[in-house]
């Protein structure tokens, strides 16, 4: 597991929201749900579910929902 991986799962524990950036498109205050692990990590939103391999520019927002 990477360092973003941990940075995300504290942001879906401490309930905070997320922004990135996916297949060039920027996402912004995003509501991390689950990141959940089968060939490789997926991460459930409140919007849609991205592939970690695919997300870049992560960012943890100081916000909480």
């Amino acid at each position: 597991m990477n360092i973003e991986e941990r940075f995300l799962q504290k942001a879906i524990k401490d309930k905070n929201y997320i922004s990135f950036t996916y297949k060039e498109k920027k996402y912004t205050k995003i509501k991390p749900l689950k990141l959940i692990q089968k060939e490789e990590y997926l991460l459930k939103t409140t919007n849609a579910d991205f592939s970690f391999k695919l997300i870049t520019k992560i960012v943890i927002l100081k916000e909480k929902f």
